[in-house]
């Protein structure tokens, strides 16, 4: 029953007594009419009640119904879900069960691995301990046989093999290098021959100072100034000191920088044809020299790289290169230098078949970062490939530049031939100059070198210290140790001493043993 017909019965039931109460008030005044009128409105309403009772519980018995049936539509599903669940733990009980048993056989028969395992290491264990004491009784036997301890016959035997086996390395040793170089020596010698004979360039020594030749030393007063103050701008205007001695009619210029040297020598040249030296003059000289040298220096990248034939070279990178116009290594000029290598590359790629463009690019820029290695840390192969690869060079190219010294490993055979080509340039006959006392102190020091392994009867430096001969005593050297002992003498050449090029070191017996110490 819902609360509309709760309502309408109680205003009902408010209405008969309302009719009620009229009835009993005005019974007197109305008579027989009301008594009527509220009979018939008592009816209606109880008429009305019953009806709305009816209507309220047929909706309840239709609720009802309703409801129970959806109880039961509910119930029956959660049976269906129930039975099926009730399914699938029977199912995976079955499959439990089974894995139980397969379980349980596989203990079992693991159990009876186990005991056979354990009977067999029973029987090892047995079988070990005769072997150790028939072992242990054969040591004595041989120990009172032999007359050694089982220490000194370990010694001996130890002794015996590494001999065997140091005997035995240096055969093969021996065998790798003689087959190595029936195969590539011939080749190589007939590129290196082609390649030297073909190039033809030549040589230029630079000083690290520079002089210039005075008319007469009156000149040098008026250089120096009242007060020093014409030698302190021009000191301060290219960043070069000058040295005013005793040397008759000379200006020695010094600076670490070779185009600061160059731009003070070309100014002060300027001063003395002119005349006219005092502080406002020098330093409109200076920057007037300063732009010549600029476009000098432009002007030889340019030809240098027209020389070589390589094109393409970025106007900065060109720049750089030729500041190496005023560089020097070991007095060799650093621009012909590459030049040089240059055309070495590129005559030893053409024989090999390989790029001769590509090799002349790598060989003109191999050793351009000794260009700014003034300027900035690190060494000049990694100063110089990332100065290339900065200015746009190729991969191939940045890494050969930055493995013609090793600094990197070498990955193709690009950056072997700049190698081989810069040690041509530099150990050829005349390219490098030194000073007397290190010429000859570093031939000292190589056949001292030589001179401290045991078997080595003499020594001798040769082809100005680029060859060392090695002459030993044929009882105590073998064939094939002398194999070993040249090695370990360019071993020993090659931590601790410092040499421009190749050194060939020869040892000298019956046969010879050759080997190269690259540096």
């Amino acid at each position: 029953m819902n609360e509309n017909n709760i309502l309408l019965i109680i205003v009902c039931f408010c209405v008969a007594v309302l009719a009620y109460l009229i009835k009993g008030r005005f019974a007197s005044a109305k008579g027989k009419v009301a008594d009527e009128s509220a009979a018939q409105i008592v009816d209606d309403a109880k008429r009305r009640a019953e009806t709305l009772l009816k209507e309220a519980k047929l909706e309840a018995k239709d609720r009802l119904f309703q409801m129970k049936s959806q109880f039961d539509t509910e119930t029956k599903e959660t049976k269906a879900d129930l039975k099926k669940q009730e399914n699938r733990l029977i199912q995976k009980t079955e499959n439990l069960d089974n894995k139980l048993d397969q379980y349980e056989r596989k203990d079992r028969e693991l159990s009876r691995r186990e005991k056979k395992l354990q009977k067999k290491e029973n029987e090892v264990s047995r079988n070990e301990q005769l072997y150790n004491e028939m072992l242990e009784e054969q040591k004595h036997q041989l120990e009172k046989i032999s007359g050694l301890t089982s220490d000194q016959a370990k010694d001996l035997l130890i002794r015996a093999m590494e001999n065997e086996a140091r005997h035995e390395g240096a055969k093969l040793v021996k065998k790798i290098i003689s087959e190595a170089e029936e195969e590539a020596d011939k080749k190589a010698k007939k590129v290196l021959a082609t390649a030297i004979q073909r190039y033809s360039g030549d040589f230029i020594a630079e000083r690290t100072v520079s002089v210039v030749q005075l008319p007469d030393d009156e000149m040098k007063g008026r250089i120096i100034g009242r007060e020093g103050r014409n030698i302190r701008a021009l000191e301060a205007a290219t960043g070069i000191d000058l040295i005013i001695d005793d040397t008759p009619e000379a200006v020695i210029l010094s600076g670490f920088n070779p185009v600061r040297r160059e731009v003070a020598r070309l100014s002060l040249i300027t001063l003395i044809e002119d005349g006219r030296i005092h502080p406002a003059r020098i330093e409109d000289v200076v920057k007037k020299i300063s732009q010549e040298v600029d476009v000098t220096i432009k002007e030889a990248g340019e030809q240098a790289a027209f020389d070589v034939g390589v094109h393409g070279i970025n106007i900065e990178l060109i720049k750089v290169l030729g500041r190496l116009k005023f560089r020097t290594s070991y007095a060799q000029n650093v621009l012909q230098h590459s030049v040089e290598v240059g055309f070495l590359c590129g005559i030893m790629a053409a024989e090999l078949g390989l790029n001769s463009k590509l090799a002349k690019r790598m060989g003109l820029l191999h050793d351009i970062g000794k260009a700014i290695d003034h300027e900035v840390e690190g060494p000049h192969a990694s100063i110089g490939s990332r100065l290339a690869k900065k200015h746009g060079e190729t991969a191939n190219v940045v890494q050969a530049i930055a493995a013609h010294h090793e600094d990197v490993a070498p990955e193709s055979v690009y950056d072997l031939l700049v190698q081989a080509a810069d040690g041509l340039s530099g150990a050829r006959p005349g390219a490098r100059k030194e000073l007397l006392e290190n010429y000859v102190k570093r031939l000292e020091d190589l056949e001292n070198i030589a001179n401290a392994f045991n078997g080595v009867s003499n020594s001798y430096a040769i082809q100005a210290g680029r060859e060392l001969r090695v002459i030993v005593e044929g009882d105590t050297i073998s064939d094939e140790a002398s194999v070993l002992l040249s090695r370990d003498i360019v071993k020993k050449i090659e931590e601790t001493l410092t040499f421009p090029g190749q050194i060939k070191v020869i040892v000298i017996r019956e046969t010879r043993a050759i080997e190269y110490a690259n540096k």
